[in-house]
């Protein structure tokens, strides 16, 4: 039986139930934006190997194990939420598949090979953090969504050093750092190759990006129809409904 630490608790990750996840009300608990990259990132499905970088309590590579059968390797820097990692993959049986590292992905480059894996996902921090006043005032939500520890451009050089020539980045963030993000895939030779904006519902401003890259690809971007999260009377849409359900 897999301990649980204080306010953790163990929640259904699928709605058929056939996999569980350990959250902490204080320490970490995933959202949306880590289901929507875990479908949207393309893997390979039986050879390769994927790297997921900022992977917090290891939601997108257990997820991920639903598209594919290569080995996943994850990075987090907290070692609270880097054990409920460890913890949720032996909940789930998946250590044959998934390793989880703690460490910084700024410090990989002597842990894991470099140009070795074949896609990269990350959820990063979102915000830029100028004064200690706008951080949250828990640590550990401070450290997960605020640049505090890996800028976006630590992040895309990570990305860099670790995706095979060809292979693939993956990520998401908001949308108002687009312009940030395609100016630093270009910048470490990330090719921006697919995007989606996702948006609440009709008539609402998109507030999450989903963007993949190819490692020294050709100048090809293709914009993917938008996608809707809940329609006017508040339900999901069909589309939202089946990524978040796993229709």
């Amino acid at each position: 039986m897999v301990q649980l630490l204080d306010d953790e608790r163990i929640d259904f990750l699928l709605a058929d139930e056939s996999m569980s996840i350990i959250q902490s009300a204080t320490a970490f608990a995933f959202s949306l934006d880590a289901v929507l990259l875990a479908h949207f990132a393309s893997v390979p499905k039986r050879r390769g190997k994927v790297l997921d970088l900022c992977t917090g309590n290891g939601v997108i590579p257990l997820l991920l194990t639903r598209k594919t059968k290569v080995e996943i390797t994850g990075v987090e820097i907290q070692e609270r939420i880097f054990s409920m990692a460890e913890r949720s993959i032996e909940l789930n049986q998946l250590q044959e598949q998934i390793l989880v590292i703690h460490g910084d992905l700024k410090e990989m480059k002597h842990v894991l090979k470099q140009s070795a894996y074949d896609v990269v996902t990350c959820n990063p921090p979102y915000f830029q953090t100028p004064s200690s006043k706008e951080q949250n005032q828990n640590e550990y939500l401070t450290i997960a969504r605020h640049e505090v520890y890996c800028t976006l451009e630590d992040v895309v050089k990570a990305c860099k050093l670790h995706v095979k020539p060809g292979g693939k980045v993956a990520m998401v963030h908001r949308p108002g750092r687009l312009v940030d993000m395609i100016a630093l895939f270009r910048k470490y030779n990330i090719e921006p190759k697919r995007m989606q904006l996702v948006f609440p519902k009709m008539g609402k401003e998109a507030n999450m990006l989903l963007i993949e890259g190819i490692r020294d690809g050709k100048a090809d971007l293709k914009i993917l129809p938008p996608l809707y999260i809940y329609n006017e009377d508040g339900t999901y849409t069909k589309e939202a409904e089946g990524i978040i359900y796993g229709g």
